[in-house]
């Protein structure tokens, strides 16, 4: 897993941030791209990244404020001259169909590709043997969703010296034993998985939390995440104004962070009001109540890590 910020800014674009994307890649995981929001200019952030959009395989949309959904269409209507095969979901609020359909039609945009359009609702959105999509609607004046993507745990790394001692080699062997809790020889031995493999290998947790005034049950949904992307539109001198807006400050993220074990806070969605100085001030502030934070910027790409404490 790594995250790519395609959009770090609020609510128009600046010289230095764009509008609100970022691009979970799981290339090793599963060969695809998940994008969260699509912003204006999605598209040309994605020019200047190694991304193929034709990898993008679900794009979840926190909430319908144009500085989340105006890149969409163009979007689409350029994943359709790369690729006219692969289909697409997109998870989104009441609404989104609308909108996306809307532009295309009245553009005579005709996509070669299907798209499934799923209206989100508190719980899981998306499930299978590997992982698992949770949403919870959030507090931003409209419908606005936050989500966590959990890894499944795997089956520890097989212990070749310990397969030895029970007289296995190399070879199909090895596959069953990874899938199979229990395994029988041809001499009648016994082998339980647990014998011969390390210890589990958890699976990791990633909060996304769009735009939202801070409530208790967000600490619930996000606690014990390896890492939380969080808005910060406002830092704590502006709190007044964050109320005002239905918006988070910095302190509010990292006290949030805090709260729920969070082990990394990445804080997103920047007001264009603040220059590098006053983020850098007040991550000094930020550090004092949690010990791992960064303010992220348009074009970082960072790894998802397990944090074992």
């Amino acid at each position: 897993m790594e995250l790519t910020f395609l959009g770090t800014g609020s609510g128009v674009p600046s010289k230095s941030r764009n509008v609100s994307s970022l691009a979970l890649q799981m290339h090793q995981e599963r060969d695809e791209i998940w994008l969260f929001d699509c912003g204006e200019a999605t598209q040309h952030q994605i020019l200047k990244t190694t991304i193929k959009p034709r990898k993008i395989t679900k794009i979840f949309i926190t909430h319908l404020h144009g500085d989340h959904i105006f890149g969409l269409p163009g979007l689409l209507s350029s994943r359709s001259f790369q690729d006219g095969t692969t289909p697409l979901e997109i998870y989104g609020p009441n609404g989104i169909q609308t909108f996306v359909e809307t532009a295309l039609s009245l553009s005579q945009t005709h996509l070669k590709y299907p798209i499934q359009y799923y209206d989100l609702q508190d719980g899981t959105i998306f499930q299978d043997d590997t992982i698992k999509v949770d949403t919870m609607q959030v507090i931003h004046g409209v419908p606005s969703y936050g989500f966590t993507i959990q890894e499944a745990d795997k089956t520890g790394h097989l212990l070749p010296e310990k397969l030895k001692a029970f007289g296995i080699q190399p070879g199909p062997l090895y596959e069953r034993i990874k899938r199979e809790e229990r395994i029988t020889l041809q001499d009648g031995t016994v082998i339980e998985r647990d014998q011969v493999t390390g210890p589990t290998i958890f699976g990791r947790k990633l909060a996304i939390i769009g735009d939202t005034l801070p409530f208790d049950n967000v600490s619930d949904f996000v606690k014990d995440a390896d890492v939380l992307i969080h808005e910060a539109t406002f830092i704590d001198a502006d709190e007044s104004l964050a109320n005002q807006y239905n918006h988070s400050t910095s302190v509010q993220a990292a006290q949030i962070a805090r709260d729920a074990n969070v082990k990394q806070l990445w804080l997103n969605h920047i007001s264009s009001r603040y220059v590098p100085q006053d983020l850098k001030h007040e991550l000094s502030k930020l550090t004092s109540i949690h010990p791992s934070v960064r303010y992220v910027s348009d074009f970082d790409s960072i790894p998802v890590e397990k944090v074992v404490e």
